[in-house]
């Protein structure tokens, strides 16, 4: 794929069973037919980009190079982002994402050289635009071995309401599975340590905000929601699900901050 790609279109039929897959993983009772309204961000189950190994990058993930720019590190994290939700995404029925590069810049921060690029996701189902998306991804090289750690920002304690979530490894590896993830820091504990530097297996930072926006959506059905990850959660960890009117937000049992997020209802 030529470096210049900076726009990309997929089509799927959003299959119920996959959905309630991940409703079944996620330990939850509803179950969805055909015609059904889709919760919100599980679109992320759906127009996967499959590639043969030779299109995979060292890390599991489809080589750089199009609509990813090559940018020389090899390091890829999802920092954030932010969704609008206009129409509901209806199961079993056919829908396109039309996926454009919107930025690419380099910076140097504390760790050595950055560079964020922003991807705007735009899906569609009977011509009408349905979810409006704003992934923002970071690239960094490899950690350095006498490197600090990084301090997390300490979390909220003002919820008006909290849910206990617990990640073991099947769990990791059912989502990784039902996203058609292949990165190797969710399954490959040996890459994530002696490559990545994490301490051990790391949850997807989306399956994190997955769950922040099925607890929002307890409160009314969600228009928007924009979150940003700031500590990594890894393999084992009991973390509490916060929400208050207009936020939610991810508190490691250590008291950090893992994610944040404003909600619009």
């Amino acid at each position: 794929m030529p470096d210049d790609t900076a726009e990309t279109r997929l089509t799927d039929r959003l299959d119920p069973a996959r959905a309630n897959a991940l409703l079944a993983a996620l330990g939850r009772p509803e179950r969805l037919d055909a015609g059904d309204a889709l919760p919100p961000f599980f679109h992320q189950l759906y127009f996967w980009e499959a590639q043969p190994p030779e299109g995979l990058g060292r890390d599991g993930h489809p080589r750089t190079g199009g609509l990813i720019p090559d940018l020389g590190l090899p390091r890829r994290m999802w920092a954030g982002g932010a969704l609008r939700f206009l129409a509901p995404l209806r199961a079993g029925e056919e829908a396109e994402k039309r996926s454009v590069r919107e930025t690419v810049a380099r910076k140097t921060g504390r760790s050595g050289p950055l560079a964020f690029v922003t991807v705007r996701h735009e899906i569609r189902q009977g011509g009408a635009l349905c979810v409006e998306e704003r992934q923002d991804l970071v690239y960094r090289e490899d950690p350095s071995p006498d490197a600090p750690a990084p301090v997390p920002p300490t979390a909220r304690g003002d919820e008006t309401l909290a849910r206990i979530a617990r990640f073991d490894s099947t769990l990791l590896f059912r989502y990784s599975a039902l996203t058609f993830n292949g990165h190797r820091i969710h399954y490959d504990v040996d890459y994530a340590r002696e490559v990545e530097g994490y301490t051990d297996l790391v949850v997807h930072g989306p399956l994190l905000a997955q769950l922040l926006m099925l607890l929002a959506e307890e409160q009314a059905p969600l228009k928007a929601f924009r979150f940003r990850a700031t500590a990594p959660v890894t393999l084992g960890e009991e973390v509490t699900l916060c929400r208050d009117a207009g936020s939610a937000w991810v508190r490691g049992a250590d008291g950090r901050q893992c994610m944040a997020a404003d909600l619009e209802f």
